[in-house]
Formats: structure tokens, C-alpha cells, sequence
């Protein structure tokens, strides 16, 4: 018994912190809706006003919030039936990452469904150990074991949802043209291996532990590559992908991810089982990654560049 309630007490803490951030957000975004009061060219009396306005529409907002929690309250007195099933816990996980992991409307939180196992299982351990940055993330995980963590990361990678239609890019024809090189051919004289060589030649990554380049905003894609870039993310030594996106331009960044975002889904999104042949003159690095927890560490795995 005290084991499930170790498994329930984090999750619940989890679905609390979600209603209350998304509880904020609402509010806030309520009040950046509020008009602002002009009164002249009194600063004092329109900072007064303004106060005013802002609590008007605290008092709108929260009366309706007040009578829909009130109507929530007999549904919170009997919530479902506990299961103690990866199914019902990974529940929390949705708040953000969209129902089912399918990843959430913003485009700031990543698809989940049918990533490899391993890569999820890596991003949990590299945003609890410090490697990747985001506060939410990393309180959320901190307390869980790594065995834990690799039973969410499995649980998701098993989901097989539909991806949406990639979403309009704004970029100009040799923009794209760029990125298509990078992307597919890489840059010799730059040492830039193709994004394919590793990221499988259908781009929706390679079991157990590349993730799909496919079905991301170019917004995130770039945001993460930025990143890179900048030592705000990185990953297991050794971090071939620093190697790489060092080599990168800005210019270069854009154009891969506005490239890769317009791209639509092949019949079969699941992950290749083996990486590419390695093309002519290419050179295979090595590409850190943390072992399965309660197995024997691995030799890290060649990554084909």
C-alpha cells in the first residue's frame, strides 16, 4: 500500500499544480484583455484608474470561475476509481503536452506520442539532472526514480495517434531550398552532416533513442536548436548534437525548421529500427546516452554522420 500511495501522492500533486497554472493563465489573460483608462495627462490618476479597471475585471472573472468551481465540487468529492495504471497517472503529463501527448495547441509543448523510448526517457533525466531548462518540468519530475521515469517514457512512445496537418510556414522559396539541403544532403565543406543521417531518412527518428525531426512547429524546432546553440540545452556526453549545431548559422537554424515544419507526415510515422546507411565520405561520432535504469551501463551508441 505505501508503494502505490508513493506512486498516487506525486501525480495528484501534479494535476493540483496544472489547475492552478492554467487557472492564472486565464486569469491573466482576462486582464491583459482589460481597456486601459486615459484621464489626461495626470500619470497618478491613470495608474488610479487603471487599478480600478484591472479590478473590474478580477470581479468579472471571478465570478463565473467562483460558480463553475462550485459545480466541479461534487465531481471532486468522488473522483474516478483509482487504477494504479501508468495509463491514469501519465494523465498529468496531458495537462500540457495535450490529451493523449498528441502535444498542446501553443506549439510550446512537444508531441509525446510514439517518440522513441529511450529519447523520452533521456529528456526526462536530462530536465531533472539539469541538461535541459524549464522550472515546471524539472519540480515536476525531481522526485521520481529513473525506473519511474522510464515506465512514463514507454508508456508514450506505445501511443499511436494521428499527427495534424503541418501548419502554413512563412518562409521565402530559398529559404526553404536551404533548409531542404541541410536537412537532406548536409554541408561537406562545413563539416555539416545531413539531419537525415541521424534523424532516420524518413525524419520520424530512429528506436531507441533519436526522435522524428516531423509534426513539429518550426517555432519549437527552433527554439530547441537555439538552445543548442546558445549551452541552454545539451545532452549526454558525448553531445554530438552541440558538435553540430555549433556549426550552424542562425540563418542555417531558420531555414532547417521552417523546412522541416512544412514537411507532411509519411503513411508510417513510427521510428526506424536501424539508422541510414552511412553515405559516402560521411563520418560516424559517437552520441552519449544514459543506460536503462537497473540495467548494465551500454557502450554508447554510433550515430552514422
Amino acid at each position: 500500500m505505501k508503494a502505490v500511495q508513493s506512486k498516487v501522492r506525486p501525480c495528484y500533486l501534479i494535476l493540483q499544480f496544472c489547475a492552478v497554472f492554467h487557472l492564472i493563465r486565464f486569469f491573466h489573460r482576462q486582464l491583459m484583455l482589460t481597456r486601459q483608462a486615459h484621464v489626461g495627462h495626470d500619470g497618478r490618476m491613470q495608474q488610479t484608474r487603471f487599478g480600478h479597471s484591472w479590478l473590474r475585471a478580477l470581479a468579472r472573472c471571478a465570478g463565473p470561475a467562483a460558480l463553475a468551481w462550485a459545480a466541479a465540487a461534487p465531481a471532486a468529492a468522488a473522483p474516478p476509481p483509482f487504477e494504479d495504471s501508468i495509463a491514469q497517472r501519465a494523465i498529468a503529463c496531458t495537462a500540457c503536452h495535450g490529451p493523449q501527448g498528441r502535444a498542446a495547441p501553443d506549439g510550446y509543448y512537444p508531441r509525446l506520442a510514439g517518440k522513441p523510448a529511450g529519447y523520452l526517457y533521456n529528456q526526462l533525466l536530462n530536465f531533472r539532472d539539469g541538461r535541459r531548462h524549464y522550472g515546471l518540468m524539472t519540480q515536476l519530475i525531481e522526485p521520481l526514480s529513473d525506473a519511474y521515469l522510464m515506465e512514463i517514457a514507454t508508456y508514450f512512445s506505445q501511443l499511436e495517434v494521428p499527427y495534424p496537418s503541418p501548419l502554413p510556414v512563412a518562409a521565402s522559396p530559398e529559404v526553404l531550398s536551404h533548409g531542404r539541403q541541410l536537412v537532406l544532403e548536409g554541408d561537406a565543406a562545413r563539416q555539416l552532416p545531413a539531419c537525415v543521417q541521424c534523424h532516420g531518412q524518413a525524419m520520424t527518428g530512429v528506436a531507441p533513442g533519436i526522435p522524428g525531426l516531423l509534426g513539429l512547429p518550426r517555432d519549437y524546432l527552433n527554439a530547441q536548436l537555439g538552445a543548442w546553440k546558445a549551452g541552454q540545452r545539451r545532452a549526454h556526453a558525448p553531445d554530438c548534437m552541440k558538435e553540430v549545431v555549433a556549426r550552424l548559422t542562425v540563418e542555417d537554424i531558420n531555414a532547417v525548421a521552417s523546412w522541416a515544419a512544412a514537411q507532411p507526415l509519411p503513411a508510417s510515422t513510427k521510428p526506424a529500427t536501424s539508422l541510414p546507411a552511412l553515405k559516402p565520405g560521411a563520418v560516424a561520432i559517437t552520441c552519449g546516452s544514459a543506460p536503462a535504469p537497473a540495467a548494465t551501463a551500454a557502450v554508447p551508441a554510433k550515430a552514422q554522420k
